[in-house]
């Protein structure tokens, strides 16, 4: 069959049943497990510091599996790889479910992550494939509202699960999900292109030590081994180099940098990057700022943050249907020139505010980042040529994790340096990444994909 131009309207939402199951399995899965790390420290008689690897394995697995499993997509097709991260991440879930020790469980994890880097890595090359070019924007709306409603959710659902369950069911409602989607991806799912060429396995070695460096010096940033973080930070900025070099030599590199020479696909890049590091920086220091500085109890604190995810779900499929219209420049410049005025209203927010003060400014938060995420996210699938779906798909995961990445590094260090101040300092830092990411965005006005 030939889906040039997407498959027919039924078939078409069979496999955006699929995908869109799969990303809320993999987005609940990172909100719910750590909401119940102290449960799980406790049962398996493990200490706080070494049940964070059960979160940490879990990013890290995703991270460094996104261009090795965007490469197998374009070598073996789209629709093996995928099916197989949805294989893997639910046969890891019961493995997390039946997991007797804490190494066991973060093991399972790991390979719970490479399922979802699969996922991650292909899931935009598959609404590209499955939809015509006029119905694109409604199909990252799709995707974009899956990722806010699993995000809102998260928290909420975890704590009804643990309330009357163990907490080994957080990880087996995945099962039977699982269990009913691999078969019907299997069916109703193109085959996709395949490309004959050998896998890079330098580049992956070399790939997996620069994120894997980065990702776990970040997150050493905010502990006591803050030397040892940056050593791990330096030494992954150096494989960052080397992959460079060596993807540069290969004739189909694994990191695309032939996307990146590419002017809108690299504005595009940027953008995100700016984006998801005003958003890392909101989200890490907000909580402080709800508790610590305005004496909000937990539960209190996760219903003021549940605003923003929820109008991101709210502006996506909004800004879906306007991307069809009007160029993703202007409307992503203008979601996050919102965005960057939304956390200035909650950085210069009185100090006490009532509850309803800071809903409105969290409001315009997530109406801003859905506004700009759409746009932008098919902006970065459809720059390249078709050929490179997966590695264009991969690479707006990639941006969502540096950006992160990022952010994080940035809070660490503000935190460090600023102490009961870092909060709200956070929030102004958020606020120029995002009105950055605004010039970014309006700066690709005239720039041109590359359709060959």
């Amino acid at each position: 069959m030939d889906v040039s131009d997407g498959l027919p309207a039924a078939r078409r939402r069979l496999v955006m049943i699929c995908a869109v199951l799969g990303v809320v399995l993999a987005g609940l899965d990172s909100a719910i497990a750590n909401i119940a790390l102290p449960t799980i420290a406790r049962d398996l008689a493990a200490t706080d510091a070494a049940t964070i690897w059960v979160v940490n394995s879990y990013q890290l697995a995703v991270t460094v599996c996104l261009l090795p499993a965007a490469a197998l997509g374009e070598i073996w097709g789209l629709k093996r790889i995928y099916g197989l991260g949805l294989v893997i991440f639910t046969v890891a879930s019961l493995a997390c479910a039946l997991s007797p020790t804490l190494p066991v469980l973060v093991a399972s994890r790991l390979l719970q992550g490479v399922g979802g880097a699969c996922m991650a890595a292909l899931g935009g090359a598959l609404v590209r494939t499955i939809f015509p070019r006029a119905l694109l924007g409604r199909g990252y709306a799709l995707i974009a509202l899956s990722v806010a409603l699993a995000a809102a959710a998260g928290p909420s659902l975890a704590a009804l699960i643990l309330s009357i369950a163990h907490w080994p069911w957080l990880f087996l409602v995945n099962v039977p999900v699982g269990a009913i989607t691999i078969p019907l991806f299997i069916k109703v799912a193109p085959a996709g292109e395949q490309r004959a060429r050998p896998f890079d396995w330098v580049g992956t070695a070399i790939n997996a030590a620069a994120f894997g460096l980065i990702v776990t010096g970040v997150d050493g940033l905010g502990s006591d081994a803050r030397g040892l973080a940056l050593i791990e930070l330096a030494a992954g900025l150096v494989f960052g180099a080397l992959l460079f070099r060596q993807q540069s030599r290969q004739p189909s590199p694994m990191l695309p940098l032939d996307l990146l020479r590419i002017r809108l696909f690299a504005l595009s890049m940027a953008t995100s990057v700016c984006s998801y590091s005003a958003q890392i920086l909101a989200y890490v220091s907000l909580p402080f700022l709800f508790q610590a500085v305005m004496h909000r109890s937990a539960v209190a604190t996760g219903l003021l943050v549940t605003p923003w995810p929820l109008l991101v779900a709210v502006a996506a499929p909004i800004a879906g249907r306007l991307s069809d219209r009007y160029p993703a420049a202007i409307l992503g410049s203008i979601g996050l020139a919102i965005l960057a005025s939304g956390l200035l209203l909650l950085a210069t927010m009185p100090a006490v505010p009532a509850d309803w003060n800071v809903v409105w400014r969290m409001a315009i938060c997530g109406i801003g980042f859905g506004f700009y995420q759409t746009p932008n996210n098919i902006t970065l699938m459809t720059a390249g040529p078709p050929a490179r779906n997966s590695a264009a798909s991969a690479m707006v995961a990639v941006a969502r994790t540096v950006g992160w990445s990022l952010g994080s590094a940035v809070v660490a260090l503000i935190f460090g340096l600023r102490g009961d101040l870092a909060a709200g300092e956070c929030l102004y830092v958020a606020a120029g990444f995002a009105a950055l990411g605004a010039v970014v965005s309006v700066s690709r006005t005239g720039a041109q994909p590359m359709t060959a």
